[in-house]
């Protein structure tokens, strides 16, 4: 019965690659443009997915309110940018007056941004998380969840009467390769995942992250062998908090949405890329990239190609396609693509 599962599933794949080829031939365009469009999808997703991950693999919980956090995060560009003010203060940004391209001081205004989202993440870990070290791991989840109503509500609040842009420089604007029109986003959020796993590639191998693999393993083997678990907690709160805002200021981009600015949908980045979490493995970073890249790839080819069929799909059918492809997926593989199977003996 194990094998009836894996068979469908590379069928599927062959009947897929199939289609993929048939559509390259009939319009090498359309195809080129969709594909570059899924590609920036997926690499969202993957942001997303890799601070799930890196929060995962330190505290073995999955963290709900990294939605919350996506937006959060997002938020405090926008005090920087729009409202031309420190957050949580009434100071005003001195780095919207440096000389230079008007994009510079756009990227220092996100650098600064990116320090709030940190802070908040270990200002989240240290009160909320820290104490429950050793506590059920259920417990843990339930305060995750309770982060993520708390924070949305202040979030809301802040986008009720209108929304906020970002103000990224590159706007909603791109450019066209043999007809294809090609997003400045989708290139932006190519180079950012790509840049951020390989950031965790290297940090993996430091001191830190070989500590931060420790916990993953064991937490109380990890403290005897003098392992500073409360740290590993605090980085990874941090890192995840920075890439949950990292994805949360893609949200508002193509092609998620087309306003360039936080609204009360943006914390849904997170939920939207679940997916793709558990469809490479919680426990995996080579997870999360191709968890993220392969449902980025499913929603938007799915979106392009079916759309025809929405009459009885109904509109919002992309959506539930990632959510069909994770199924599939663990059917096969019960603890994702890379994710490491827990043996339990009774």
């Amino acid at each position: 019965m194990a094998g009836a599962p894996q068979a469908f599933l590379v069928g599927m794949l062959g009947v897929l690659g199939l289609f993929g080829l048939v559509q390259l031939w009939r319009d090498p365009s359309l195809f080129f443009a969709t594909l570059m469009k899924a590609f920036g999808l997926g690499s969202v997703y993957a942001l997303i997915a890799l601070g799930f991950v890196l929060i995962f693999k330190a505290t073995q919980t999955i963290n709900f309110a990294q939605g919350a956090l996506a937006a959060a995060g997002a938020l405090f560009l926008t005090f920087m940018v729009t409202d031309d003010h420190i957050p949580f203060t009434t100071l005003a940004n001195p780095l919207n007056d440096v000389g230079g391209p008007s994009w510079f001081g756009w990227a220092l205004s996100l650098l600064v941004a990116l320090v709030f989202a940190a802070i908040l993440g270990l200002v989240v870990e240290r009160l909320a998380i820290r104490p429950m070290v050793g506590e059920p791991l259920f417990s843990v989840a339930v305060i995750t969840l309770g982060l993520e109503i708390i924070l949305r509500v202040f979030n809301n609040d802040a986008v009720e009467t209108e929304f906020r842009s970002t103000g990224v420089p590159w706007g909603t604007g791109g450019f066209s390769v043999g007809g294809a029109l090609i997003n400045w986003s989708f290139i932006a959020a190519m180079i950012t995942a790509a840049g951020a796993f390989i950031a965790v590639y290297f940090f993996y191998r430091s001191r830190l992250g070989i500590a931060m693999r420790a916990v993953a393993f064991d937490q109380e083997a990890s403290m005897a062998q003098g392992v500073n678990v409360g740290r590993v907690f605090a980085v990874a709160w941090g890192a995840g908090s920075v890439l949950a805002a990292v994805g949360g200021i893609f949200a508002t981009q193509p092609p998620i949405d087309q306003t360039l600015a936080v609204d009360q949908e943006t914390a849904n980045i997170a939920f939207r890329a679940l997916p793709a979490v558990i469809l490479g493995g919680l426990d995996s970073v080579t997870g999360a990239l191709l968890g993220g890249i392969i449902v980025g790839l499913a929603e938007i080819f799915a979106g392009q190609y079916a759309a025809q069929h929405s009459s009885w799909l109904g509109a919002g059918y992309p959506l539930i396609v990632p959510y069909i492809v994770m199924i599939i997926g663990l059917l096969v593989r019960p603890y994702g693509l890379f994710g490491t199977p827990e043996i339990r003996r009774v």
